[in-house]
């Protein structure tokens, strides 16, 4: 780590107060450039601190950057991680106020509960699959805190991976043998109009991988996922921006359909 604690509170303080009063500011590292992930992932767990402090509650977590593509982009070898808060979910069907927003986008996303605890390190796709409870749909607002939606890493771990809101329902499905998550998929559409087609494998050819690197990761500083976690594995689609009035249905092969609508 490079930064002092007293920087890293502040800078928890300062994107949390971005996030809260929906406005926007400069990615953190243009006044730390010198700022690297444990800095970055120290910041995160700031923004919890204040969160829970005020009684919110961690009641998930979130992969970002699984697109093997979107990391080779940007020369990384591991998804970014983050955490979902209680007041984040929405009800299926329910509306979003985008007047607490940014500048929100919408990703089409597979969800994992746990029946048992998952701990690394050497976690794999066998045993997420093994001890995984049920997979179900998921939609994800996403809401970089930064002008423009203009990141790097370090940046967006510390904003905790621009986790918002985030919608789940749809079939839950236990037997995972007869559902094969890499050719599941997905038709997410805006307004009525189809804007996205994808399948499971976009997300590291196999959601469950997500999660075995998300349990690697918590491993490293003495963490563990544990039974009844919520894991949202990250976009399946491209992120699809919205404003007030659109209404965004996304369809899963096998596990239903979700739809949220902004006002």
């Amino acid at each position: 780590m490079r930064l002092d604690t007293a920087s890293i509170a502040s800078l928890a303080e300062q994107l949390e107060a971005a996030e809260l009063g929906a406005q926007a500011i400069t990615k953190i590292t243009d006044a730390y450039p010198d700022l690297d992930w444990d800095d970055a992932y120290a910041i995160q767990a700031g923004i919890r601190q204040r969160k829970e402090s005020r009684g919110q509650r961690v009641i998930g977590y979130k992969a970002g950057l699984t697109s093997r593509a979107k990391m080779q982009q940007m020369g990384v070898s591991t998804p970014v991680f983050g955490l979902l808060f209680d007041y984040m979910k929405v009800p299926a069907g329910d509306s979003v106020d985008t007047g607490a927003l940014i500048h929100p986008k919408v990703e089409a996303e597979v969800a994992f509960v746990l029946k048992r605890a998952l701990r690394g390190p050497g976690c794999h796709i066998g045993s997420v699959l093994a001890a995984t409870d049920f997979v179900m749909p998921a939609v994800e607002v996403i809401d970089s805190r930064y002008q423009n939606f203009r990141f790097d890493l370090q940046s967006v771990i510390a904003d905790n991976t621009s986790a918002s809101r985030f919608v789940a329902g749809g079939r839950r499905i236990s037997e995972l043998a007869g559902l094969d998550l890499r050719t599941l998929g997905i038709v997410l559409e805006k307004n009525g109009e189809i804007v996205a087609l994808a399948a499971g494998a976009a997300v590291l050819g196999h959601p469950a991988a997500a999660v075995a690197m998300l349990a690697n990761h918590l491993s490293l500083r003495g963490e563990e996922l544990p039974a009844g976690s919520f894991i949202m594995t990250g976009g399946i689609t491209e992120a699809i921006p919205v404003t007030a009035g659109d209404a965004i249905n996304v369809r899963f092969q096998e596990l239903g359909n979700l739809s949220i609508r902004f006002i």
